[in-house]
């Protein structure tokens, strides 16, 4: 007997889109910010980053303490709104929040000491730029090292509105950075995939090697059969010799 089509379409479901189903399903509720005010904390910071699964620039994390008087409607995981859903409620969390604070840890230091660690640097240092100082700490997924009260919560930029708070400013952050650096290496399609692992992305890879940029680190990267690209700024053997005002020159040697 075939199987049911429903389990047809699940078993044909990639995994990043059975985990985009999920976290549609889980509910943003305040049950991890009310245990922790139970418990007497006054300033409850969500903590969470972006950018860990992309091949180019850095991972950057955000730190967010919402006001508890003031709600702040449709906070949930960044990755399941719009990107015109996103700024606006980066606006909105940034004015009625009671603090928060963003970091970025950049590809050379996350190819020096991976990902997981370079993530939890940008969280900590995230954290440490807060004010006010946060008494208790909801991180996704993680703890890292800092002397506070701290839970890590699966899925928390699902389920956490403060977690969900800070996604949202760190994802709106990273994508900003990126859209700069787009113009500067057009061949890899940045404004639109972020510097995640597209098909265009790899190909371009293939055909056109890394940028400075890229994390030399990640197997896509460093499997690509051509040398890295290099900006034009850093082969000083290469560089056009300087224009020099020969009347300012005399002067400034003048006693």
């Amino acid at each position: 007997m075939s199987p049911k089509p429903k389990k047809r379409r699940e078993e044909g479901r990639s995994p990043s889109a059975a985990k985009l189903r999920l976290l549609k399903r889980l509910r943003c509720t305040l049950r991890y910010e009310k245990k922790a005010w139970a418990e007497g904390a006054k300033l409850v910071a969500g903590v969470d980053e972006v950018g860990r699964g992309s091949l180019f620039g850095c991972v950057v994390a955000a730190a967010v303490i919402l006001d508890p008087s003031y709600r702040i409607r449709g906070l949930r995981d960044s990755k399941l709104l719009p990107r015109e859903r996103r700024e606006v409620l980066a606006q909105r969390i940034r004015e009625h929040c009671l603090g928060y604070a963003i970091a970025a840890v950049d590809a050379a230091r996350i190819d020096q000491i991976n990902i997981y660690y370079a993530s939890k640097l940008a969280m900590l240092e995230a954290v440490r730029a807060l004010q006010p100082t946060p008494d208790h700490l909801l991180i996704d997924a993680l703890r890292i090292d800092y002397d506070l009260p701290q839970q890590p919560i699966i899925h928390g930029d699902a389920l956490s509105p403060s977690i969900a708070a800070a996604s949202i400013l760190a994802k709106v952050e990273r994508d900003r950075l990126i859209a700069e650096w787009d113009p500067i290496f057009p061949a890899y399609g940045l404004a639109s995939n972020k510097g995640y692992s597209t098909p265009k992305h790899i190909a371009a890879l293939r055909e056109f090697g890394p940028s400075p940029l890229h994390r030399q680190s990640f197997a896509p990267v460093w499997n690509a059969p051509v040398p890295q690209e290099v900006l034009a700024f850093m082969l000083e053997e290469n560089a056009p010799e300087p224009l020099v005002d020969e009347e300012a020159l005399q002067a400034s040697t003048l006693p």
